[in-house]
């Protein structure tokens, strides 16, 4: 595996690292934004590996397109691209709490599972 590739798998698997420490600590917010910026990193990791390059964008659906994943990858991007913007900006209106955390962590541990068996 090339070296920028383990770059950002491993960082992915550090960002994945704080949204579960963020459960603990009851930062709900940080969890759910750490967790997309997981997914994201190692969906880069994933097109720099086949095609050298990525786009600057964090839409996960997108990525996943980008990256030729099945249905069921996309519809979990879905339940976990809002919290891109809405983890950021504090005049959104959502509020995540332990279960909505939870829940979006185990939507995108499946999706790194997914590209971890891609990328070998």
């Amino acid at each position: 595996m090339r070296e920028e590739v383990k770059e950002w798998m491993k960082q992915s698997n550090k960002d994945l690292r704080a949204a579960k420490h963020d459960i603990k600590s009851k930062d709900y917010f940080s969890a759910v934004f750490w967790c997309q910026q997981s997914v994201e990193k190692a969906f880069k990791a994933l097109l720099i590996k086949n095609t050298e390059n990525f786009p600057k964008i964090h839409d996960l659906s997108r990525l996943a397109d980008l990256n030729n994943a099945p249905a069921e990858i996309k519809e979990r991007c879905t339940k976990i691209d809002p919290t891109y913007l809405a983890s950021r900006y504090p005049d959104w209106s959502k509020k995540f709490s332990k279960k909505d955390a939870e829940e979006i962590i185990k939507e995108g541990s499946e999706v790194l599972k997914w590209i971890k068996k891609n990328l070998n």
